[in-house]
């Protein structure tokens, strides 16, 4: 009898946090099995939510203030002070370290369907939140890369920072990702003195590149709202981004292709370009959580994301869990909101569905979000307790 169960789930973009997620997750399996050890580890990968899970685990602080948002409007928002309740290997838990969540200022979910534009939205609002951390006197800013509304490569935190990026006529450019193609030189003596002592750390997803045919304009512009024209504009905007970075700064990796530089948007780069270390993201945020050890308890793991695809194995979460899972033989269920191309083939998800009982429109599916994930697990669950009281057929 499965009595014991770890529930790990990410949060599903615009509509559940990933706390949110295991609560209605934990729901479920108690309706099947009402006495179950459920441990719930709702799990942050860089995106929404980030600094709040590393300031609660970390008994640490959120600073609210305002700034400028992804279409360049002021918008509430916050970084997180972290607490001394946990440490790990990446230094987290240090009450000298801040968490810049960028989705908390330039996300997705900040821009409006009708407004979607990615050659317009700015991370000028990351930059902002990067200078407020650095007024607190931290030595160390982890900046969370992930739900990013933004194609610009970086450029707006980079002029936030005081960096002024100029065209081949000596103006200053304005913001949005389609402005970089026009991009002639960048004069870096403005940027803010106290970058060069503080430790910038990125936590960003290692198989988001800045450019070529996998670069980020080309697999996540369209997500963002951008036209197959203005995929290509952006393209070849952000090559000439990392072009001139790579020139007009003492830049010490590569910008095209190295690892993490397409998080964000590009973000990755721009930050690289002023000596940020882009860290797998899974090895800075989830170690505070003890996380293999609470796997390893569990009779079944269950996880989610807001879609299960070909996508999922390129440093999404519920691959993250299943890899670790399957290091201690523990089985996995996924469940998604949708199911798409390459679903069955996330390596370590012994099982999967899809959260829809029936064709709905998104608008009404991200409302019941909650009510769907909560009666899929219900599904699902009793389909394998079934199957579990089965008697084996001859030869099995």
């Amino acid at each position: 009898m499965l009595t014991r169960f770890a529930v790990a789930p990410s949060g599903f973009k615009e509509s559940l946090s990933a706390q949110a997620a295991a609560d209605a997750i934990a729901a479920g399996v108690r309706r099947v099995v009402p006495d179950a050890e459920v441990d719930l580890i709702p799990l942050v990968d860089g995106g929404e939510g980030t600094a709040r899970a590393l300031a609660s685990a970390t008994g640490g602080r959120l600073v609210a203030l305002p700034a400028t948002g992804p279409l360049g409007e002021p918008v509430g928002t916050h970084f997180a002070l972290l607490g001394t309740g946990s440490r790990t290997g990446s230094g987290l838990g240090s009450a000298d370290t801040a968490v810049v969540e960028m989705a908390a200022v330039a996300g997705l979910s900040l821009v409006p369907h009708g407004l979607r534009d990615p050659g317009a939205t700015t991370t000028y609002g990351v930059g902002e939140l990067i200078r407020a951390a650095l007024d607190t006197g931290v030595r160390r800013i982890l900046v969370g890369c992930g739900d990013s509304g933004t194609s610009d490569g970086g450029a707006g935190a980079l002029q936030a920072l005081g960096a002024r990026l100029l065209d081949e006529d000596g103006f200053a450019l304005p913001q949005g990702g389609r402005e970089l193609i026009r991009l002639h030189h960048i004069d870096p003596k403005g940027l803010d003195p106290r970058l060069a002592h503080t430790e910038l750390l990125v936590a960003c997803n290692p198989y988001n590149v800045l450019c070529g045919e996998r670069g980020v304009a080309r697999v996540f512009g369209p997500q963002k709202g951008a036209t197959p024209a203005q995929v290509e504009e952006l393209s070849a905007g952000l090559e000439n981004w990392a072009y001139v970075l790579t020139r007009d700064l003492p830049v010490t990796c590569d910008l095209y292709g190295g690892p993490g530089t397409g998080a964000s948007g590009g973000l990755g780069a721009g930050l690289a370009a002023l000596g940020a270390r882009l860290l797998p993201r899974f090895e800075v945020l989830l170690d505070h959580l003890d996380l293999d050890a609470r796997l390893a308890r569990a009779d079944l793991v269950l996880t989610a994301e807001g879609a299960l695809d070909h996508q999922t194995p390129r440093g999404k979460v519920p691959a993250e869990v299943a890899r670790r899972a399957k290091l201690n033989g523990r089985p996995v269920l996924a469940l998604a909101g949708t199911l798409g191309e390459g679903a069955h083939t996330v390596p370590g998800v012994d099982a999967f569905t899809g959260i829809l009982p029936a064709p709905m429109a998104l608008a009404e599916a991200l409302v019941r979000a909650s009510e769907l994930l909560t009666d899929a697990t219900e599904r699902a669950l009793r389909m394998i307790l079934l199957g579990a009281g089965l008697p084996r057929g001859a030869g099995v």
